[in-house]
């Protein structure tokens, strides 16, 4: 055989068996075991946009979800299909041109929608963090009124980083904001353990009471609702970029993903029962290692961490409270955005986590999301919409 033909042999052989592994890592991505049952994320939706960041049901008997388009668009998502008119599109308002930026999350009213309003987590033309409310048209449900844009909140941002982007309404009716550091490398504006701002903190603020000339008010169990030690409106601190958090429909315990530094990726965890501490650690802590300082108190460690050898950047999921897996009651699910691997988290029978790898996928994982039947979903940045689902073994 002439050196050329060698060559070409060598390549195909090579080719055959890169392909092979891809099929091979594809088909262990869509299958996990836990319990009795065999797992995989199922694709839900025909089809796609670009830049899917979240997904919410609204509890108004449509059967539909709202798709977010982290460029500023609003979907409505019927019977596995994208409806050809947006719910909301406020692209003219909203910068996504880096990465971390854009329309970044939405929350129902508790009430929706009898209290037809929803809230936004945006970054502006002047790259600042902006919480606005909207309401649903009078006349139809699926098709938001974008005259009645109310702003809540706007948070000069130093960079164009670390912007958190989750909001979400607490069981306490509150509504709770994820705001990062502030953005550049080792929070260089120490602004982490400082309560005063509102960087590197999820706020807790009351929008059906507002006071003050403010559209909203301030909790009276914050923890610096007088002013004194902290901003009022902060309810958490110490997150270096808080992306996702979530609530556990059943016990009210707060669970949130903090996306590291340059080696650790963390899961934070409050019970309802128990606000004696928090303050979670950045950045006199990545994770539970060491990176700089002291704290500003004591501090609340996570309950699950990894290295960037498994994921550079965590995705919060929730807290699983469907009826279809029952093996999988009261189990946390996460995942990382950059290998799509997908954890779960739970206590055993003394009280202590449990961290596993439960999928392998090919998917880069922009958020979760649950339906009001509590059945759990994928998002994939890349535009597929997934729902786990049990395979038959």
């Amino acid at each position: 055989m002439t050196p050329r033909r060698w060559l070409i042999a060598i390549l195909f052989v090579g080719i055959i068996s890169l392909t092979a592994y891809g099929l091979l890592k594809r088909g262990y991505a869509q299958l996990g075991g836990t319990g009795d049952g065999v797992y995989t994320f199922e694709q839900v939706v025909n089809d796609q946009i670009a830049r899917p960041v979240f997904m919410v049901e609204p509890n108004d008997g449509s059967g539909c979800h709202f798709l977010v388009q982290q460029s500023g668009v609003i979907w409505v998502v019927f019977e596995g299909a994208i409806e050809p008119e947006p719910f909301l599109d406020i692209q003219d308002l909203v910068n996504d041109t880096a990465n971390e930026q854009g329309l970044l999350g939405m929350a129902l009213h508790p009430d929706y929608p009898n209290t037809p309003y929803f809230y936004l987590n945006y970054t502006d033309v002047n790259d600042d963090t902006n919480i606005v409310r909207y309401e649903v048209s009078a006349n139809d449900l699926e098709k938001a009124d974008p005259t009645t844009r109310t702003e809540i909140l706007t948070i000069t941002q130093p960079a164009r980083n670390h912007n958190g982007g989750m909001l979400e309404f607490g069981p306490d009716g509150y509504l709770y904001i994820a705001l990062g550091d502030g953005g550049g490398a080792g929070d260089p504006q120490e602004n982490g353990q400082n309560p005063d701002t509102l960087l590197g903190t999820i706020l807790r603020i009351d929008v059906d009471n507002p006071v003050n000339g403010l559209p909203y008010g301030i909790p009276a169990d914050n923890p610096f609702a007088d002013g004194v030690d902290g901003a009022p409106e902060v309810f958490a601190w110490g997150l270096r970029n808080p992306w996702r958090f979530s609530f556990d429909t059943t016990t009210g315990d707060l669970y949130i993903a903090d996306v590291g530094q340059n080696q650790w990726e963390e899961v934070d965890y409050l019970p309802a029962d128990d606000w004696s501490v928090l303050n979670f650690g950045w950045d006199a802590f990545e994770a539970s290692a060491v990176f700089e300082g002291s704290p500003n108190g004591d501090v609340l460690m996570p309950v699950a961490e990894y290295d960037h050898n498994q994921g550079c950047s965590v995705t919060g999921g929730y807290v699983y409270h469907g009826t279809e897996l029952p093996d999988l009651q009261g189990t946390y699910f996460y995942g990382d955005y950059c290998s799509g691997i997908v954890w779960t988290l739970s206590k055993d029978g003394n009280g202590d986590w449990v961290n596993e790898v439960f999928l392998d996928t090919d998917y880069n994982i922009s958020s979760f999301a649950v339906d009001l039947e509590g059945e759990l979903y994928l998002i994939d940045h890349g535009g597929q919409i997934l729902k786990l689902v049990a395979v038959n073994p």
